[in-house]
């Protein structure tokens, strides 16, 4: 499958903004035909908000709804937008970098208009930082040009960005690039979409189904009236999608009292990446962000393989995270954590494979033709970033399901590809 070349258009319809993306390339009869989402994240909620104004009807199943406590893994998600690359996360499949890069700039486009008008989104700078000069890092040096290319507004690369942000001289940066990007503050975004969905008549039911999705596909289908599935159950599609790639990359976020106070506030984010391959051993990744108008994230804790949510302060993983940050930027270890949420975790939805966006490959075990479920998984750390590009290309994928069943074509080009 390649790239989606349809960006949304961004307006408004009865005071409800709306993502057209206009073409319907597959020809599918939409006529208000249901389609279930399975999964009440932010790949699930956009994946809804594209289907909805697109002209499907859509019922979403998730076992929880932000807000939520403990915070479902899409209120605690960085949502820095990167191009990928992202810090917390490389890809090792050449496909899916590919996909990713377009995937990353549709949504760019998106979230630039929608932070002209709604509070939880801020175009800030972004600043990234490199122990050695960028034209020495081959695969950072490819990402640079292609960001510099690209409708990301206000690059710049200058060394001289370590001096203005007062970079500790120990901290052994030595080159840096900077150019705005979307911030998210996801619990605000995570309620303004939820309702939004909802707003647009979505069907929301709580509950939670258990097992591979290809198992009750038929029962699925005729208990909610829908012609086809999306699975947007992230690291839960180990069992839903029968993906055995499918892992977590734990990670855990600091939240700092960001008003000025105890230290100078921070207005841009600030993000040095590593050159290896991650693994539970590497730990020179520092991320800090201002979330809002008052609360400053840092991370840079990306381990595979790790299922357990047991940070606490006392954690050496979160003790050592915060004293890189701190020898990063002097004066943070003034700062005061969030009376609320000092410290916040989760499992990114991780996959060998890299990112899932495809029709299931499997026959449909009730009558052994071709499946209706569409796969949308395997995000890791760039859920939000990737989040609008890949909606697009999952209802470009339900319209064809839609056309087949119709039709009763068969087209075999949709399962050429796997990702």
């Amino acid at each position: 499958m390649s790239p989606s070349q349809t960006t949304p258009v961004l307006g408004l319809n009865k005071g409800l903004l709306i993502l057209d993306t206009s073409a319907n390339a597959a020809g599918a009869p939409r006529n208000r035909e249901r389609v279930l989402v399975v999964g009440g994240g932010v790949t699930g909620l956009t994946t809804s908000w594209i289907l909805l104004d697109a002209g499907y009807d859509v019922t979403i199943v998730s076992e929880q709804w932000a807000p939520a406590t403990p915070r479902i893994t899409s209120q605690i998600a960085g949502a820095l937008w990167e191009y990928p690359p992202a810090v917390c996360g490389q890809h090792t499949d050449a496909g899916s970098l590919a996909l990713s890069k377009g995937w990353s700039l549709t949504s760019y486009r998106i979230f630039d208009q929608l932070s002209k008008s709604l509070p939880a989104i801020k175009m800030r700078t972004a600043n990234f930082f490199f122990g050695k000069p960028i034209e020495d890092l081959p695969d950072q040096l490819s990402k640079m040009r292609e960001i510099e290319a690209s409708c990301v507004q206000g690059f710049v690369r200058d060394p001289d960005l370590i001096a203005k942000h007062a970079v500790n001289q120990n901290a052994g940066v030595v080159d840096a690039y900077s150019h705005l990007a979307p911030v998210i503050d996801t619990d605000a975004y995570m309620v303004w979409l939820h309702d939004l969905v909802e707003a647009k008549g979505a069907e929301l039911v709580t509950r939670r189904i258990d097992g591979d999705l290809l198992d009750s596909e038929a029962k699925l289908l005729e208990a909610y009236g829908a012609i086809a599935i999306v699975n947007a159950t992230g690291l839960n599609s180990f069992a839903a999608a029968g993906d055995k790639s499918c892992y977590p990359l734990r990670g855990g976020l600091i939240r700092l009292v960001n008003d000025g106070k105890r230290f100078p506030k921070v207005t841009e984010a600030l993000a040095v990446t590593h050159d290896n391959e991650l693994s539970s051993e590497h730990e020179d990744i520092v991320f800090i962000v201002p979330r809002n108008d008052n609360i400053l994230i840092l991370g840079g804790i990306a381990q595979p393989h790790k299922w357990e949510l047991n940070f606490t302060m006392e954690s050496p993983e979160i003790q050592r995270m915060r004293e890189r940050c701190n020898k990063f930027v002097p004066g943070l270890e003034n700062a005061e954590f969030d009376p609320v949420a000092p410290v916040v975790q989760g499992l990114r939805p991780t996959r060998v494979g890299n990112v899932r966006v495809g029709r299931e490959l499997r026959p449909n075990r009730v009558h052994g033709g071709s499946s209706s479920i569409v796969h949308s998984y395997g995000q890791g750390g760039s859920g939000f970033s990737f989040s609008i590009g890949c909606a697009v290309d999952v209802l470009r994928l339900i319209d064809q399901v839609v056309l087949e069943k119709r039709t009763g074509n068969f087209n075999v080009e949709i399962y050429r590809a796997n990702l």
